[in-house]
């Protein structure tokens, strides 16, 4: 490659001005990392209708089966029209399995229910969104449509932490409808949280008070 002065007298490589290739090399890695990171956080893209607003109430009916399990309260109803398909609700605790969450338990007994795993005609209602491995179930099952209530700031993977459901990176976009009943959904975590936080205090302010005489070996 040739050597030439440039007018200010110092010597480039190829005509290039001194630091122009490292420059354009931090474009380029720039770009990359653009076009690699997800797109950021989006309003819901759909509108609920009379039937999804009716099937989230009959997930928060789960929900509470949920709570008086002494479960996290979470329904889910999968339905394809008017017919529902399959609902659940979070079994975690009772089943000893991590991965006992409703949106998961319904699309395995729909999955089942209709003797294939594309699920790209059905809708899913679930009270809180869906955290990463239920929106990659949603994903991986096809599901057409995600109606979802109270936002999870902690885990959600729809909206909140990530853009799982509708990242078009992935072989699969789902229509998302968001803040359905969610004050409602919302309100029954509260309660049960609520509760869980006063009866750990209650064993604990019941718990005898620890001696303080010194051990004799």
């Amino acid at each position: 490659m040739t050597e030439q002065e440039s007018q200010s007298g110092a010597v480039v490589e190829g005509g290039l001005p001194p630091g122009a290739f490292r420059s354009f090399m931090r474009w380029v890695k720039h770009l990359t990392i653009l076009r690699s990171t997800p797109r950021a956080s989006r309003p819901s893209c759909g509108h609920a209708t009379e039937r999804d607003e009716r099937m989230m109430r009959r997930a928060l009916l789960l929900a509470a089966k949920s709570a008086a399990a002494d479960e996290v309260p979470v329904g889910a109803v999968l339905y394809r029209g008017d017919e529902i398909i399959a609902e659940a609700h979070n079994l975690r605790e009772a089943v000893h399995d991590p991965t006992g969450h409703a949106e998961l338990m319904a699309i395995r007994k729909a999955a089942e229910k209709l003797k294939t795993w594309r699920l790209s005609d059905c809708s899913l209602a679930v009270t809180l969104e869906p955290c990463p491995m239920c929106a990659g179930a949603i994903v991986q099952a096809r599901v057409g449509r995600l109606v979802y209530g109270a936002t999870d700031p902690k885990a959600g993977a729809v909206h909140s932490l990530y853009n799982l459901c509708d990242d078009h990176r992935l072989n699969h976009s789902v229509d998302i409808v968001s803040g359905v009943l969610a004050v409602e959904a919302g309100e029954l975590l509260k309660a049960f949280f609520r509760r869980r936080r006063a009866e750990k205090k209650a064993d604990r302010d019941e718990a005898p008070a620890p001696s303080h005489r010194r051990r004799i070996r």
